[in-house]
């Protein structure tokens, strides 16, 4: 496949986590939005044309996720939006100088379960940097087995069930992928234990 129709295939968890940011967008304009694991970063951009301030972040060892950032910056009119090179898990200069956010997008970011911990350290650390602020992710379930629960006990995170049919992204055409092995779609919302968030 060539490498720019590859490196703009929109996976089916941002599309439903686009629509969830669309959704809610009167709550967007002024928020400070981070979106990690950006790639193509079609949450982060609809979260920007919604009047957020977006930053767009990827891994520093992925190059070129984070050219795609760019290009989807400059194909939707946004030059302006910062893109940032963040390593899950990695106390990087980067995520230390980030001033505080108020919400982290994430889709499908929970793949590999050898991530799963460095990406909720890093979450944590930016959860902490705002006690109020709000990590919106969706994920696709891959196996049985799957859960992050003892993880979120552990970094003291809870985590809030959000039903696609509670913003309309139940749609057949939304949710539900092409890709072989159709999989389930789920979203939540992670934030502290100890916050006073919903």
């Amino acid at each position: 496949v060539p490498d720019s129709q590859y490196g703009m295939y929109v996976w089916p968890c941002a599309v439903v986590l686009a629509q969830y940011l669309w959704v809610h967008r009167r709550s967007l304009p002024g928020k400070r939005v981070l979106e990690v694991g950006a790639g193509v970063s079609l949450p982060g951009v609809v979260a920007a044309k919604c009047g957020a301030e977006v930053i767009l972040s990827d891994s520093e060892e992925l190059p070129r996720c984070l050219q795609s950032c760019r290009r989807s910056c400059l194909m939707n009119d946004l030059p302006h939006v910062p893109v940032i090179g963040l390593t899950w898990g990695r106390l990087s200069p980067q995520l230390l100088s980030l001033a505080p956010v108020d919400i982290i997008l994430g889709s499908d970011v929970f793949f590999d379960p050898k991530d799963f911990e460095d990406i909720l350290t890093t979450v944590y650390f930016l959860l902490e940097k705002n006690p109020q602020a709000q990590f919106w992710t969706t994920y696709q379930v891959r196996s049985a087995d799957w859960s992050i629960e003892a993880l979120l006990c552990k970094w003291k995170l809870k985590n809030t069930h959000v039903p696609l049919h509670s913003f309309s992204a139940d749609k057949e055409h939304l949710a539900s992928s092409s890709l072989p092995g159709r999989h389930t779609i789920e979203m939540m919302i992670i934030s502290l234990a100890h916050s006073d968030g919903t």
